[in-house]
């Protein structure tokens, strides 16, 4: 195996901040969709629990995407020039998705909870989590199809919208939005000291657990036509059978664990299904950063750059991982309800 490079290790970085995104953002996403999608007589309380669990942290979670945004402009400038061009509908879309959704949160929680406007600002937040991540994975899948080329003319939709509005980039960005789903509902089991709360959420998180094992499909086979690279390397890598091992047998451990109610156990399952899913992707398609042309050497900043960046993440590192760590300890240590709903 080749000594790994700055480029190669930084390009790393970028994809375990993507990674930290999808479990934490991810599980944010996902807790508004079940906002959305919140029914029966426990509606009400369903909604609070979800209000709770995300409220301490939803904002502290961004700070993975910020990190991707910012290696990628700093470590590998083609590559965030290439997707701020050619994707800038789908990401202009996304991030006024995320404004939306925070300042909908904020304001809701604030507001009279019994004023029209306070149930309005409900709606936009619950609405703004199922299309964001739609968008996220619209925008994963456009790149991964190798269809984010330069732009050589054309019509503005030939270079602007084709790129990204296809049955494959749709298929993975459903693909994103159950897997968010399933995140948060597995998530929420923990969230409450009610077992009839804990028990809708369960059921929540086995059905769009099937949800990611039907839309997983989806893409594996649209892939073969729409993303012939990725396709290769999930199914004739030497790695290719490993991986899929590891995905299938932590799937069948997270619903076991939802079957048999040992939630914490299904929360570190569902943590590592998501990972093994977006290293699986990143993997796939290495050593390109955008195919079919933009690989990490090709597209990687002058060697002194990538030094620079790295001995800043490490200094940086010391600061963040440890505030974060201390921000879950107090926020997260419990149940979001605490005792009584």
């Amino acid at each position: 195996m080749p000594d790994l490079s700055l480029a190669d290790v930084l390009a790393g970085l970028l994809a375990l901040s993507l990674n930290a995104y999808v479990l934490f953002g991810g599980a944010d996403f996902g807790g508004g969709v079940w906002d959305l999608l919140a029914g029966g007589p426990r509606k009400a309380r369903q909604r609070e629990v979800i209000a709770h669990a995300i409220g301490p942290i939803w904002e502290a979670n961004h700070v993975w995407l910020i990190l991707a945004i910012v290696l990628s402009f700093t470590c590998f400038p083609p590559v965030f020039a290439r997707l701020g061009t050619v994707l800038h509908i789908p990401l202009t879309l996304m991030l006024v998705g995320i404004v939306l959704r925070g300042s909908a949160f904020t304001f809701r929680t604030y507001d009279d909870e019994h004023d029209a406007a306070q149930r309005r600002w409900g709606r936009i937040f619950a609405s703004a989590s199922l299309v964001t991540p739609v968008l996220l994975g619209v925008c994963i899948g456009a790149v991964a199809s190798g269809r984010v080329t330069v732009p050589a003319g054309g019509s503005f939709g030939d270079q602007f919208v084709d790129p990204w509005l296809t049955p494959f980039a749709f298929s993975v960005g459903l693909l994103t939005l159950a897997l968010f789903a399933f995140l948060a509902a597995v998530f929420l089991t923990l969230e409450s000291h009610d077992p009839e709360l804990v028990e809708d959420f369960r059921r929540r998180a086995l059905w769009s657990g099937g949800a990611v094992f039907v839309t997983a499909w989806a893409v594996l086979l649209l892939s073969l036509e729409h993303a012939p690279l990725l396709h290769r390397g999930l199914l004739a890598s030497s790695w290719a059978m490993p991986l899929h091992l590891a995905t299938a047998v932590t799937a069948i451990a997270v619903f076991a664990a939802l079957w048999y109610r040992r939630y914490a156990v299904a929360r570190i399952g569902v943590g590592l299904q998501a990972s093994l899913i977006v290293w699986g992707w990143a993997v796939a398609q290495y050593p390109f950063l955008v195919p079919p042309d933009l690989t990490v050497q090709s597209a990687a900043a002058p060697e002194v750059t990538l030094r620079l960046v790295l001995l800043a993440l490490a200094a940086g590192a010391m600061v963040l991982v440890p505030s974060m760590f201390y921000l879950f300890r107090v926020f997260k240590s419990a149940p979001a309800d605490r005792s009584g709903l």
